[in-house]
């Protein structure tokens, strides 16, 4: 019987494929020791392996992932880590592709961070202008750390060194622990009540949990409300706790916030020396150029002809008072004829005057009422005539002189045969009487 045998690349393929579709292998979450990691390797992806007592497993951390982390991966350290698991073909060997990884235990403890962070943040307590100045030269400084570490010795070998005339005290505090935060509280607010001109908050460096002391809400709250101004030094450089976002300044070592709280004593008295001699050399510079000018007041006219300094102030009075003399009678001219012309007016508006004016207007409206009334009677009398006369054309009386009668009946007026009948009384009105007769006969005339 043929047997088909796989060459190791198809083998291999095959059992990638079978982790690749495996959906319980997609996404997996380990927890275990790390090992063979080398921080050495920056910027490059990182080889190690996760483990525990009974097994090993190789890991990847790609270096798109490893800029993500908020804290650097240590030797023997206790992680969570989620990934995915494949084979890698070359090898043959199988290996967890990291997504992401945290220490163990501290996921809670950054959870806490990020929170309290993010409410002291809305709230303002890291806002620029609740910063306050530092004092350039400090009389008293205060110190709160441990008393044994080697912050305490930096700091003060620093200041002896660059300014041995301050004052220092020591407020010692527990660093690390369950009781650090209190223990820092306390010295934070003992220390304020010094009356202090400095005040330097600090430990050396540790893990994120020996640190997380300083990122106590409590911690950042002491500080921010410190009337003191306060220097925060938590950690190495690239540790980042409350405490320094909540202080005034921040340093990245106990001897850098040494530094920013005091300057150089010697250097400071270099600078005064400098000063006092620019300060001289300006003044000596001044007494030269104002004795020179003294000296050019005294040699002027001014002081040896005194009387020149008056000249064209009198040229200039006699001038003013020309034209003030001009300007006044000039003013006078005007007002005189303004008075003139007030004084006609006068007389024009006088009571004597308007009487005689308004009689002759009276006068001369009487005669033009007089003459204006008589041709109105003339022109109504010429107008009564020609009615009159319209009135007499048109009398029955100037009719009947010319030859006409009016035939009056029994009905009336005879306007037509028809009103009458034989033998029916008729009265004819001429123009000079009455003739009484009676009707013979009625002809009626045909009409055309």
């Amino acid at each position: 019987m043929d047997q088909e045998y796989l060459t190791v690349t198809q083998l291999t393929r095959y059992v990638k494929r079978k982790f690749d579709y495996d959906p319980y292998l997609e996404r997996v979450f380990v927890k275990g020791e790390i090992s063979n990691y080398n921080p050495k390797r920056r910027n490059r992806h990182q080889y190690f392996s996760i483990k525990d007592q009974g097994a090993k497993l190789s890991a990847v951390l790609f270096y798109k992932e490893q800029q993500n982390l908020s804290m650097d991966l240590e030797e023997g350290m206790s992680v969570l880590a989620v990934g995915r698991l494949s084979v890698y073909e070359k090898t043959g060997s199988y290996q967890l592709y990291v997504d992401h990884i945290e220490p163990e235990g501290l996921g809670q403890l950054y959870a806490a961070y990020e929170q309290t962070k993010k409410k002291l943040t809305d709230e303002g307590w890291f806002d620029l202008d609740r910063k306050k100045p530092l004092k350039r030269f400090p009389q008293k400084i205060g110190i709160v750390t441990s008393q044994s570490g080697a912050v305490i010795r930096d700091i003060q070998t620093t200041i002896e060194r660059r300014f041995p005339i301050v004052e220092l005290y020591l407020f010692p505090a527990v660093v690390q622990g369950e009781k650090a935060a209190d223990s820092i509280v306390r010295g934070i607010r003992q220390a304020d009540e010094y009356n202090l001109d400095t005040l330097i908050v600090g430990r050396g460096g540790g893990s994120f949990e020996d640190l997380f002391p300083f990122n106590e809400e409590r911690v950042a709250l002491a500080i921010a409300n410190a009337q003191t101004p306060v220097i925060s030094s938590v950690g190495h450089e690239t540790d980042t706790t409350l405490a320094d976002l909540a202080a005034d300044i921040r340093a990245a070592t106990p001897t850098a916030a040494a530094e920013l709280a005091v300057p150089v004593l010697t250097e400071e008295v270099g600078r005064i020396g400098q000063n006092r001699q620019r300060v001289m050399q300006a003044m000596t510079t001044i007494i030269r150029r104002e004795k020179e000018r003294v000296d050019r007041l005294e040699r002027s006219y001014i002081f040896r002809q005194p009387r020149r300094l008056y000249d064209g102030y009198s040229q200039n009075l006699d001038q003013l008072t020309d034209q003030l003399i001009r300007t006044a009678d000039n003013q006078v001219k005007e007002e005189k004829y303004r008075v003139h012309l007030l004084d006609q007016e006068l007389k024009a508006y006088h009571p004597g005057t308007q009487v005689r004016q308004a009689a002759g207007n009276l006068d001369a409206l009487t005669k033009q009422l007089m003459t204006s009334a008589r041709q109105l009677v003339k022109n109504e009398e010429n107008d009564v005539n020609n009615l009159i006369q319209s009135l007499d054309h048109l009398s029955p009386l100037k009719i009947l002189s010319r030859g006409y009668a009016i035939t009056q009946g029994k009905g009336g007026i005879v306007k037509s045969v028809e009103q009458v009948k034989p033998d029916d009384p008729i009265d004819i009105t001429v123009s000079d009487g009455l003739i009484k007769a009676r009707v013979a006969e009625t002809i009626k005339k045909e009409m055309e």
